[in-house]
């Protein structure tokens, strides 16, 4: 098997959370230039018309597809929709995720003041936005007996940040489960069904840009600069830096990888600040 076929993905077809972001855009844009067909599911489908448009004329094709990763009936009907489109589901990356202001400490929100509302929001997206689309599609690979699941997890898994006390939480708890549901489905079904999961580093999206750099002048932020400080790379990442492992761990260049969390962060986890 040549390199260029074990990175071909014509025919195969992925379902991907969270592809109308930041990092979630530039997953879905690599696998249709290598020939996939890509399900994005979203709360609003519509979110996802500047990125149907992106993907025009290139080798692979793109369905937008309602799905809402924390309801199974919402996540049903899209199983529904996307199998009749595409007959199979190869791979399902779980890129859905995020934190949320009534979740987060601050100055006027101690950690004893945030809300039951904002922690359960938060822990259900990371968490049980992770776990119900894998048994969801997971029961597909295990009718088909093989296919590759992808989860999106964090450094703050690892290393919690400040701050972020549910979300930090909850992403320990994706790669956890990454590892139980890699044991799991090769036991139980087969295995040649692999579960991964990449934990990205620090990447400027649209949801913690203003975090880490000032919104008017554009500089590092204090927060900012511990986090460079803290990356031997000295940068933050970018959403093209995933390709090359997100790549790796769907394809067959990884068979014999199940139960990893592969770190994407600029060396911030390997750092001890010294």
């Amino acid at each position: 098997m040549t390199l260029d076929s074990l990175f071909d993905f014509t025919h195969r077809t992925v379902v991907i959370t969270g592809g109308t972001g930041v990092l979630g855009k530039a997953i879905v844009l690599a696998l249709v230039d290598r020939g996939a067909n890509v399900a994005v599911l979203s709360r609003n489908p519509s979110r996802a018309g500047d990125l149907l448009s992106a993907c025009k004329n290139k080798k692979g094709t793109v369905l937008a597809v309602a799905g809402d990763v924390v309801k199974r009936e919402s996540l049903e009907k899209a199983k529904e929709e996307i199998l009749a489109a595409f007959k199979r589901v190869d791979c399902l990356i779980n890129g859905a995720g995020g934190n949320s202001p009534k979740a987060t400490t601050n100055p006027n929100q101690s950690f004893f003041q945030l809300s039951e509302e904002g922690l359960r929001e938060v822990t259900e997206l990371n968490l049980l936005g992770t776990i119900l689309p894998s048994q969801i599609f997971g029961k597909v690979m295990a009718d088909q007996q093989e296919g590759v699941i992808l989860n999106i997890t964090s450094v703050n898994g690892l290393r919690p940040l400040t701050r972020i006390p549910a979300y930090a939480a909850a992403k320990a708890g994706v790669s956890n489960f990454t590892q139980w549901l890699a044991v799991h489905m090769a036991r139980e079904y087969s295995p040649t069904i692999r579960v991964n999961a990449i934990a990205p580093g620090f990447f400027l999206t649209e949801q913690n840009r203003f975090l880490l750099t000032d919104e008017k002048s554009g500089e590092l932020t204090a927060r900012g600069k511990s986090i460079i400080e803290h990356t031997p790379m000295r940068r933050f990442g970018q959403p093209e830096d995933l390709i090359g492992t997100v790549l790796f761990l769907l394809s067959p260049a990884s068979e014999f990888v199940t139960g990893a969390v592969v770190y994407v962060d600029g060396g911030f986890t390997a750092y001890a600040g010294v």
